[in-house]
């Protein structure tokens, strides 16, 4: 690995909540069985990551620390026993586990400390990925859409593939319009749902939301929510509730709002103790409500299956790009997405 980078540029989780820092940190001297390392070309920048800094699940005891999961990228070198991806592929890395060796997480150093991480991280130049967290995708393909597949994509129509499985004529409302709630969107629309009623607190989000097919638009901060969606289905309470918030009232609320034979789907994920509250007996009488983890994709079947779809033109993802910026503004693209001006997936440029 002589000519291979000893050092690369990374954004680490030193605190939480406090903004990442950038710094150059050292790269481990040789590959372990299964692992990969990769030259990332773009990164998006997930809800979750917000959450891992505000510490939303508790105190984080690995800090320092690395984190990102979605990100497009090029093969340098592989480890003993890799035989699924090879120097010079380019590649999808995604957190949902996929064909390969699932390796030990790398461990970097900076100012004589371990700096963490886990099987996959986007958010430093050059990451060694454990070979189960890589899929190739054609060097052709648009390196900047395909850091979706990591998770934007893969998660929002996973959420309604193999989880909410929406049918024809259903009616949906999707509560929260990020990254993911978009694509959740275009997944309804291309499901068939007949009614789609996206949620959220930034009209410039909403507006997005009518592009990706969402029906009805509704703009939490500026009016009473459940009365406006109370009006919407005044015929007929909706199918299918999907939550992006993790707020336990939204949780509980969508749920009493579904007709009996319902559907809730949990995609945000509650902070440590906040529990919702439900009237169970609905439960035994059609009514369901389920949690996700990452829409249960299978990378090496279902990005090929996306990327069809978006080389097909059924979907598009590069409208979903607002923000593009170089590691050393993340901090900015962060900002972006939590005051709302951002109204997409902000993507990092290692290009740049």
């Amino acid at each position: 690995m002589s000519q291979l980078p000893k050092t690369t540029l990374a954004a680490i989780l030193v605190e939480q909540k406090k903004p990442l820092q950038i710094e150059e940190i050292v790269l481990p001297e040789s590959l372990d069985i299964g692992q990969v390392l990769v030259e990332f070309f773009y990164s998006g920048i997930c809800g979750s990551q917000i959450g891992e800094i505000d510490g939303v699940k508790g105190p984080d005891k690995w800090l320092p620390h690395l984190l990102g999961h979605e990100a497009s990228g090029r093969v340098l070198a592989i480890g003993p026993g890799v035989k699924h991806v090879k120097p010079n592929d380019t590649v999808v890395a995604h957190w949902r586990p996929s064909k390969g060796i699932e390796a030990n997480p790398a461990k970097y150093q900076w100012q004589g400390k371990t700096v963490n991480a886990g099987w996959v991280t986007t958010f430093n130049k050059h990451a060694i990925i454990s070979e189960n967290r890589l899929t190739t995708i054609p060097a052709s393909t648009d390196l900047k859409a395909a850091a979706l597949y990591g998770c934007a994509v893969t998660t929002g129509f996973g959420v309604v593939d193999n989880r909410a499985r929406i049918r024809l004529g259903e009616t949906v409302v999707v509560f929260g319009a990020g990254g993911i709630g978009l694509n959740i969107v275009q997944a309804a629309s291309l499901a068939g749902a007949s009614s789609i009623v996206a949620v959220d607190l930034f009209d410039n989000r909403l507006e997005m939301a009518k592009q990706c097919g969402a029906t009805v638009v509704i703009n939490a901060s500026k009016s009473d929510v459940w009365k406006s969606l109370a009006e919407t289905f005044k015929d007929e309470a909706p199918d299918v509730f999907i939550d992006n918030t993790g707020n336990p009232e939204i949780i509980s609320r969508g749920y009493e709002l579904i007709k009996a034979s319902g559907r809730v789907i949990l995609v945000g994920v509650p902070k440590k103790g906040a529990n919702a509250s439900l009237y169970t007996l609905p439960l035994h009488f059609g009514k369901s409500i389920t949690g996700t983890t990452g829409g249960e994709t299978v990378p090496q079947e279902d990005i090929p299956r996306y990327m069809a779809l978006t080389a097909a033109r059924k979907i598009n993802l590069n409208d979903l790009i607002t923000e593009i910026a170089p590691l050393s503004d993340i901090n900015k693209l962060l900002l972006a997405m939590r005051d709302g001006s951002s109204a997409g997936r902000c993507l990092v440029d290692f290009t740049l």
